[in-house]
């Protein structure tokens, strides 16, 4: 991909995030005139037939038939003048030069947006690579393009052969990196914890700008910590981390969001938060998220609020949230059915009542069943050995 070596974000992964902005509902009609003009012009200036033609397939584009055939002629001479480099490579020149011809092609293959075959091309480089550094690369190439077409299945088999390519060797700046492509995959399927884990250990080792600025990065780790961490552990490696400290001012309501959080300021945490819902949903990677996250997110402030009371009334919580007595009510009705928050309401005396689990007794009772059905299995196994 394009950026692949540089501090900038690979171009094709800007343009899937327009191609997401253009076809979403709630981008604006004047925004997604513009976002049209720059996804032809990156599709032109990288001549990508293939993915144009997906595009107008989609509906995103109008056809323009002299523009295709103009890419399209573009194309072959190109692929023509690859394939005359690696024939020379193979016929005149060593091993390095054989790889590095057939990488090229690989490249161009990915720049417009022929999937399959950079792929396939990729596969033939391998064969022609040796280092193991240099097939990480290759494999972080094909990550991107698993990132461009949102394909989880080749991205997780790719993840996969990364991490056995690293029992052989590799070196820990490309080993970082990796764990920020697994972290994204994991956000984007929905595995917030892990994400958290993996972007929390990539903080002060970031270098993966092919994927997303570091502001991005930041914006990323701070919404999957809320939801993932306790209090202690928020304070500790989010709210108090030096490197997130001087970027977070920088995206807008995220300061906010985080630390109205951890202050208890539930108002001011509304307000922020409503403030981070339009750029949450825009996001190509938590997009498929959206509601889930708001849910959580939820269950994390109301779950906090409640901690502090044995009891507290439902018009307490409703200024404290600086919402309406009903909001709240309905609010409460839905999280308490599905369980995700342990009281109850009086909704006579208009009172919430918190009846929170007692871990400890919640494992005594657990090592109890399971001691009870081990002796289950050992009486079943003694009947059998005396027979």
């Amino acid at each position: 991909m394009d950026a692949q070596d540089g501090n900038q974000q690979s171009l094709q992964l800007i343009l899937g995030h327009n191609v997401f902005l253009l076809k979403h509902p709630d981008v604006a009609d004047i925004d997604k005139v513009r976002l049209k003009d720059e996804v032809l012009n990156a599709v032109k200036s990288n001549e990508m037939t293939p993915y144009y033609e997906t595009l107008v397939a989609d509906k995103v584009v109008e056809l323009d038939q002299s523009v295709l055939d103009s890419m399209r002629a573009k194309n072959e001479d190109e692929i023509k003048k690859l394939d005359d480099k690696i024939a020379d490579a193979e016929e005149n020149l060593g091993e390095s030069e054989v790889r590095e011809a057939h990488l090229a092609k690989s490249l161009y293959y990915i720049q417009i947006g022929e999937k399959e075959k950079a792929l396939e091309q990729l596969k033939v480089t391998e064969t022609k690579t040796v280092a193991v550094g240099q097939k990480m690369d290759l494999v972080f190439y094909t990550l991107q393009i698993g990132f461009f077409y949102m394909d989880f299945d080749l991205i997780s088999k790719s993840l996969d052969k990364a991490k056995n390519l690293f029992e052989e060797g590799g070196d820990w700046e490309r080993k970082n990196r990796l764990k920020v492509y697994e972290g994204l995959y994991c956000m984007a399927t929905r595995n917030f914890k892990k994400a958290t884990d993996l972007f929390l250990h990539s903080i002060s080792t970031f270098t993966t700008y092919e994927l997303f600025p570091y502001e991005t990065f930041i914006f990323y780790t701070v919404l999957t910590s809320i939801i993932s961490l306790d209090r202690v552990s928020l304070k500790q490696k989010v709210i108090d981390a030096p490197e997130i400290l001087t970027v977070i001012g920088k995206i807008p309501n995220l300061s906010e969001f985080l630390n109205s959080l951890y202050d208890c300021q539930y108002k001011s945490f509304f307000l922020a938060f409503a403030g981070l819902t339009e750029q949450i949903k825009l996001d190509r990677y938590l997009h498929p998220h959206f509601r889930f996250y708001m849910r959580e997110v939820r269950t994390v402030v109301y779950s906090q609020f409640l901690e502090s009371y044995k009891s507290v009334t439902i018009d307490a919580m409703a200024k404290a949230f600086g919402v309406s007595v009903e909001f709240i009510d309905l609010e409460l009705l839905r999280f308490i059915a599905a369980g995700k928050l342990h009281c109850k309401i009086d909704k006579v005396a208009g009172v919430l009542e918190t009846n929170r689990p007692d871990a400890k007794n919640a494992l005594y009772q657990a090592t109890i069943k399971q001691g009870d059905f081990l002796l289950n299995r050992i009486q079943k196994l003694s009947r059998v050995i005396d027979l």
